[in-house]
């Protein structure tokens, strides 16, 4: 590959928009307050703390934020953790919550409508390029690897992609690229995705990462506002318009992915389900988890209380506990209890005797005493009476919460609270 410009210049003249006011209806309760991006992942970050990394990490420091559902929990945490950025030194974390600022009928419409409507922010900033990124899906990339990668192709359009089993690819835009990776078709969500050539199990499939050259973005959504027919998406509508253009470059993860040695795999997660984010959440746990949150060259920042150690301590009558595979961050007390295979977040409490394994808890939980957990999701601030027991009964945990099919629970504060009916 050709390197025209040096990875700084591009990124200096780049500006990144991540797409962060979807709900994640999928994820249930756990988005009832908060949306998606705002979710709490790996025991001190919120899924969107990635997508932000990386543009830290790969020298893009000219950010904007575009928030709609429930963004309260959102926008406090931008404003807590994501401050630092200087705008003397030509950086920026700016916020766009859906104003209404072009039409006073309708918020934002779809993806691209959410572009358009900051259309003249975005102009006043005079971007070369412009980055779109979900600010709901949680890997490590180099996006100035990408940027370099859009540069030397020579196209107004470039589309970070990734190899997916083809059973899964419905759920993707999946696309076909010739021998200089140029997309040449492109299916939004397709019934039957095509395969790749000499790969029948497998399709390509948009990571719902993009990069425009920034004219010919400002032209594509003038000309998308005028068609009645768009659903006003960039999968939908924006990319295969890119496509009939010629303009449709296709850059692979495996050029761009942040790992820490040749063998780990390309990590990239849509956690959009409870079992999708559960079991995200617990392979972090594992002894060699395949996403390295302890890479110090590729940091994720995240604004974090201020909290004592985490405390292990002898329960009732010193009672001793078991911790294994577990990881537990500070302002954590833990009493005389059994561990195994969970993330603790902040300041969560465990009383004596408990016995744990497979769990999620999120800041502020309490663990009454005596309590048998397996394979849950528990939410922020809520408090399990002495001797609750989930995860071990299907029909009874259905009564009272939200229970997979495949079997991980899922515990709120308004569930705790609401009287089970009896029958």
């Amino acid at each position: 590959m050709t390197r025209p410009h040096h990875a700084h210049q591009l990124g200096r003249r780049t500006v990144a928009l991540v797409l962060a006011g979807g709900r994640g209806s999928r994820l249930k309760q756990l988005t009832d307050h908060r949306a998606k991006p705002a979710v709490f992942f790996g025991g001190k970050f919120r899924i969107v703390d990635f997508a932000l990394s990386n543009c830290v990490n790969s020298g893009l420091r000219r950010i904007s934020v575009i928030t709609q559902y429930k963004s309260h929990s959102l926008l406090r945490h931008l404003q807590r953790g994501w401050s630092f950025l200087r705008g003397e030194l030509n950086e920026m974390m700016e916020l766009l919550p859906a104003q209404q600022r072009i039409h006073e009928d309708h918020w934002y419409r779809g993806t691209a409508d959410a572009v358009y409507q900051n259309l003249d922010i975005l102009r006043s900033k005079r971007p070369a390029y412009v980055l779109i990124l979900a600010g709901d899906h949680v890997y490590k990339m180099d996006y100035s690897i990408m940027l370099e990668d859009h540069a030397a192709s020579g196209r107004a359009c470039t589309v970070g992609c990734i190899e997916v089993d083809r059973q899964e690819a419905s759920a993707f835009g999946v696309m076909s690229v010739d021998a200089e990776r140029r997309i040449t078709r492109f299916d939004e969500k397709p019934a039957d995705p095509a395969p790749m050539p000499g790969k029948p199990g497998r399709s390509l499939a948009s990571m719902g990462i993009y990069i425009f050259n920034a004219d010919y973005l400002f032209h594509l959504l003038e000309s998308d506002l005028d068609n009645p027919a768009s659903q006003h998406d960039f999968g939908a509508d924006i990319i295969p318009r890119a496509v009939a253009d010629g303009q449709a470059h296709a850059h692979p993860f495996s050029l761009s992915c942040v790992t820490t040695n040749s063998e780990a795999v390309d990590y990239w997660r849509d956690v959009g389900t409870l079992d999708a984010y559960w079991a995200a959440n617990l392979d972090l746990a594992e002894v060699l988890p395949q996403l390295d949150l302890y890479d110090t060259e590729w940091p994720i920042w995240t604004h974090q209380f201020q909290t004592p150690p985490a405390k292990f301590v002898r329960g009732r009558d010193g009672r001793l506990g078991v911790n294994y595979n577990t990881m537990v961050s500070s302002g954590c007390i833990v009493a005389g209890s059994h561990l195994s295979h969970s993330v603790l977040f902040s300041n969560v409490r465990i009383e004596t005797d408990s016995h744990i394994d497979g769990a999620v808890i999120m800041p502020g939980a309490v663990i009454g005493e005596g309590c048998r957990l397996h394979n849950v999701i528990i939410d922020c601030g809520s408090q399990l009476p002495p001797g609750t027991v989930i995860g071990e009964d299907p029909v009874h945990d259905r009564l009272r919460f939200e229970r997979t099919e495949q079997g991980v629970t899922l515990v709120t504060r308004s569930m705790l609270e609401t009287p089970v009916a009896r029958t």
